[in-house]
């Protein structure tokens, strides 16, 4: 199996954390004080396919490791963030 590098991107609001094909392998969620914390990433842009929705405690550090080769994203990664203050993403 060949290796491939794994990238860290940080993102605080909604939008394309990924242009292209890639595999998200792991999330850490700072999720904020207030509010329902929620993350939801897509394949294909805000209105793109669904892959991951998570909700979370408020004011808390959240980390998850996704199982096996990750979750492949097909265009794009994109993100639909609630009351966070921000996610950092690991993929390739």
């Amino acid at each position: 199996m060949a290796m491939s590098d794994v990238i860290a991107v940080t993102r605080t609001t909604d939008g394309t954390f990924v242009s292209g094909r890639t595999r998200v392998k792991q999330l850490v969620v700072h999720t904020s004080a207030a509010g329902s914390p929620q993350v939801v990433l897509k394949d294909g842009g805000a209105s793109g396919t669904e892959k991951l929705n998570l909700t979370y405690t408020t004011g808390d550090i959240h980390s998850l490791n996704i199982p096996e080769n990750g979750i492949l994203f097909e265009t794009d990664v994109y993100l639909d963030l609630t009351a966070c203050d921000g996610v950092t993403i690991f993929h390739g």
